[in-house]
């Protein structure tokens, strides 16, 4: 088996993935360029910070710019302990949070200061996005303000003792509105810029050898012969909600539909020729045609009944709607594999039919799991599904599997052989504008603000792209989860995509994950405890050959 990644003639995609490219004529902030001096500075922290760029090119058309702005105030950037506030649930199991309404946390900084601990509670503003945020998120309670997470532990260490939990953060990490925080950074940003012009090499992604493992972006453009490459979708990460990295959401390589999206979430498509690159929200059909009448596929390429991110069909519990790092669930599923996905399939109770490459039905298993034939591909049913499945599936009888992309209006979308897709969110920019949706794309559950409040409001490690006013692609990491880089908040993701001209952008995997890899070197430092995080996927830009 050959690891997935396309190293064709390049070409551009069918016309229907170029919708939403073409520029409407909004005014937008001035584009990225390869003279470093030219750009506008990054919209972080306080007006006239140092920011130094250096800018090379890595091939004919890519070229690499390293920024580092601002630096650390130790008079403004702290650490403090921030204090796990517990649920006021009836239910004993209510996990606590990290926000509550001020009573709740008025009581809590109380218990904490009869201990002898000088709590404060403080109210958290929050951006306005275009669909989430503004005004409060709610109110958190927190201990001391330090000069050395050390200081800050020992502190935790009491607040344990008092009879709650906490954890010990650098204020840095906050990004609130207009930077109440006053921090000054440092910020350490990295930024490919491939220009279709120019370019003469491929633009892609790879998943490695298949689709349920997982491997370093380092790893992945090794493999590949990449000249750079940075993380790209969100994929499963724990077992326990799946195969460890599946696409967590819609998925397509060298023009083949690997895995379905999560219902209407955008994605970044391109073309290996670097031309057209765009941002698009997709939703999908498939079916098994058999005996009888056609049966509705749930998925492509995933554990039977586990739905990473939601955003499935309608009988998923508890929601068919996006929601970020949940794992819905469905007991009675059809789901069709290919070699994509790995040497055998999910085992488990069920059936499963095998089908050749010619379309005829070979077997049938009474349980779940076993190989994938060559060329040829499987399906799964579970629960109700798997009488219905056998029904339609007869050996000897042909078993046709059918999935398709659609577009915003339903329409079926054509993929050309040369296109790429992988998932992301929340949107970022369109046309130029502002156009942040956290909560149409999941990322602002109205019953979890804590979520909210970690995810989309702090600042973490994170991996933009977009494509520019003139044509180019644009891959940024923003290194985090660090006193030596800030991150970025969600919409500061969005101001710095704007900084650099982009006419659409898409926040993709972030976190642990944001890796940027130039000339078999990984660039930025990964915030994983361990070091480089293996991930589901990864944008590659290799030379020609």
């Amino acid at each position: 088996m050959t690891f997935r990644h396309s190293s064709r003639p390049a070409v551009g995609l069918l016309a229907v993935l170029s919708v939403g490219s073409v520029l409407t004529g909004t005014a937008v902030a001035q584009p990225f360029t390869d003279t470093a001096s030219a750009t506008v500075a990054l919209p972080l922290g306080p007006a006239g910070l140092q920011e130094t760029r250096t800018t090379r090119a890595l091939q004919p058309g890519v070229t690499l710019t390293t920024i580092v702005r601002g630096q650390t105030d130790p008079a403004v950037s702290r650490w403090t302990v921030e204090v796990a506030i517990p649920s006021s649930s009836p239910d004993p199991d209510a996990p606590a949070t990290a926000l509550s309404d001020q009573p709740t946390a008025d009581a809590t900084a109380a218990k904490l200061r009869a201990a002898g601990l000088d709590a404060r509670v403080e109210s958290v503003p929050t951006p306005q996005l275009t669909d989430a945020g503004g005004g409060s998120l709610g109110w958190r309670v927190r201990v001391g303000s330090l000069p050395t997470k050390a200081e800050a532990d020992a502190v935790r260490t009491k607040v344990i003792a008092a009879g709650l939990s906490g954890s010990s953060l650098y204020t840095g990490w906050d990004g609130e509105p207009d930077d109440v925080s006053g921090s000054t950074g440092p910020w350490h940003v990295q930024v490919l810029t491939v220009d279709p012009k120019k370019f003469r090499g491929t633009l892609d992604a790879s998943y490695g050898l298949d689709l349920e493992q997982r491997e370093t972006t380092s790893t992945l453009a090794t493999l590949t012969g990449a000249t750079a490459a940075v993380n790209a979708g969100f994929f499963v990460l724990d077992p326990k909600a799946g195969a460890p990295g599946d696409p967590a959401g819609v998925a397509v390589y060298d023009g083949r539909l690997v895995s379905e999206p999560t219902a209407g979430r955008p994605a970044l498509v391109i073309a290996d020729n670097a031309r057209g690159t765009s941002v698009e929200r997709f939703g999908w059909r498939g079916e098994v045609r058999g005996i009888g009448r056609p049966l509705p596929l749930d998925g492509l390429n995933r554990v039977p009944g586990l739905i990473r991110n939601c955003g499935g069909t309608a009988d998923d519990l508890p929601t068919a709607k996006p929601l970020h790092d949940v794992t819905c669930t469905d007991a009675d599923e059809l789901i069709a594999f290919d070699a994509a996905y790995g040497v055998a399939t999910p085992s488990g109770p069920g059936a499963e039919a095998i089908v050749d490459r010619r379309g005829v039905v070979t077997a049938i298993r009474a349980t779940r799991g076993g190989a994938i034939p060559e060329g040829g591909r499987t399906v799964q049913a579970t629960g109700t599904q798997v009488d219905a499945l056998l029904a339609a599936a007869k050996v000897g009888r042909r078993l046709e599997i059918r999935a398709a992309l659609t577009d915003e209006r339903g329409r079926e979308v054509g993929l050309s052989p040369r296109a790429t897709i992988v998932n992301g969110g929340p949107n970022l920019l369109t046309d130029g504008r502002f156009d942040t949706t956290p909560k149409a794309d999941g990322m602002a559950p109205a019953e979890n603000r804590s979520f909210y409040y970690g995810w989309v409001h702090k600042r973490n490690p994170r991996t933009i792209a977009g494509v520019d006013q003139q044509g180019r692609t644009v891959l940024i990491t923003a290194d985090g989860r660090s006193v030596n880089s800030l991150g970025l908040g969600i919409g500061e993701a969005a101001a710095v995509a704007k900084s650099f001209g982009l006419r659409e952008a898409i926040n993709l995997d972030g976190g642990g994950s944001t890796t940027m890899v130039a000339e078999g070197k990984v660039l930025n430092t990964p915030s994983d405890a361990a070091g480089e995080r293996p991930v589901g996927d990864a944008l590659t830009i290799t030379p020609i050959r």
